[in-house]
């Protein structure tokens, strides 16, 4: 971990490499008047949008849209099972397990063609307090079970013993977005009005606490959260139904859950503040984590040691080193699709365009494991058998 001082804002880095454009995020980061004590910046970083991806920050009464983004609540899961890769059939594996999920569950910007049950959704919330998400109650019963694009993916995976695991990244569909989108253009208005000191330039306009406007973005940001854990929740059931299916008396132990965009009230440094975790995972003493690697790489299954200095946090994965538009240009397609026939990774890619996910766009999981030593220790590394994107 490395210490710099910027405008005499502490700000804690995991790693040696920072580009150009994140380092100006996070310098921007410590103009916030309200910003606490330090930065903390995972291994993971690269720049997002206002914040950078793999950002940590911690505020006194202010909640920053920008500072969460627009997946609200995006996250992984994953659930060990009880049989051995080696015991599936190739022809099993692709023809029953993997088209069988892709029968099962929408991929990229398809939906459901019908609505699923209202069962699958949040309960407990209260619509009134969430004007954004009550106008989407009839859309998302057929957004929820759906993986969405970009980085999303559904892999099958074997751990050191062989055992088959299945790991899901995905978060809170277009919902999230329309939250996002709408409350960071509010924050923006309002800061004009206030002739704040966060300028637009910035892109981290805020909401402070005790308004309506706080109020209303925290219920929804909370709705979105629990939206995107019911998605990734029902795509497992679906996935495991297939399994069930094709593999008899194949069993599943707990899902293991985390969430990498949202903000929440933690105790930190003798205060109650809120913690905005922008691709960042929370990594308390003994909070089991996922910290998954490109695509053909290995993801690891993490234990939170409880860093303080992270504010108790740890990458969300391997960050990227290459925009998707450089991916797409400067990535040998040929080269991607025998390294991954190579190693007998079942995998969909077919065009130049499928680049931009390819594992050359991505940091070292291996090496990003290592430079957070002291905020995870590895238990389980996972290799991948089966791939699906988004």
């Amino acid at each position: 971990m490395n210490v710099t001082v910027i405008n005499n804002r502490p700000v804690k880095i995991w790693t040696d490499e920072v580009e150009q454009s994140a380092m100006a995020q996070i310098e921007n980061l410590t103009r916030l008047p309200f910003m606490f004590h330090h930065v903390a910046i995972m291994p993971d970083v690269h720049a997002g949008m206002g914040m950078p991806i793999g950002g940590v920050l911690a505020c006194c009464d202010a909640v920053i849209p920008n500072a969460v983004g627009v997946d609200i609540g995006c996250g992984m899961c994953a659930v060990k099972t009880s049989w051995q890769v080696a015991d599936i059939p190739a022809d099993v594996l692709r023809k029953q397990v993997m088209r069988g999920i892709r029968k099962r569950i929408p991929l990229g910007m398809e939906h459901h063609k019908e609505a699923q049950s209202a069962e699958y959704l949040p309960q407990g919330h209260n619509l009134e307090r969430t004007p954004v998400v009550s106008q989407r109650q009839k859309a998302i019963l057929k957004e929820v079970g759906t993986l969405g694009g970009g980085n999303h993916f559904i892999e099958l995976q074997r751990d050191p013993d062989g055992m088959l695991w299945v790991m899901i990244h995905s978060g809170s569909r277009n919902l999230g977005k329309l939250v996002g989108d709408h409350y960071n253009k509010l924050a923006m208005q309002l800061n004009e009005r206030w002739h704040s000191v966060v300028t637009p330039d910035l892109r981290l306009a805020f909401l402070p606490l005790r308004t309506n406007e706080f109020n209303a973005y925290w219920a929804e940001m909370q709705y979105c959260v629990d939206f995107a854990l019911c998605n990734r929740r029902l795509m497992m059931q679906r996935i495991q139904e297939v399994l069930a299916d094709a593999l008899p008396g194949i069993e599943f132990e707990p899902m293991i859950n985390i969430a990498h965009n949202y903000a929440a009230w933690e105790h930190h440094y003798g205060h109650d503040v809120i913690v905005h975790r922008k691709g960042a995972t929370l990594a308390r003493e003994g909070v089991v984590g996922i910290i998954p690697g490109s695509q053909g790489t290995a993801s690891y299954i993490v234990e939170g040691m409880g860093n303080p200095e992270s504010f108790c946090s740890c990458s969300h994965g391997a960050g990227r080193v290459m925009s998707r538009t450089a991916a797409i240009r400067d990535l040998d397609l040929r080269a991607e699709v025998e390294r991954l026939d190579a190693l007998g990774i079942v995998h969909a890619i077919r065009s130049q365009n499928d680049m931009q996910e390819a594992s050359g766009a991505y940091k070292d999981i291996d090496t990003v494991i290592a430079n957070q030593a002291d905020l995870v220790r590895p238990l389980v590394r996972l290799l991948p058998v089966a791939v699906i994107k988004g």
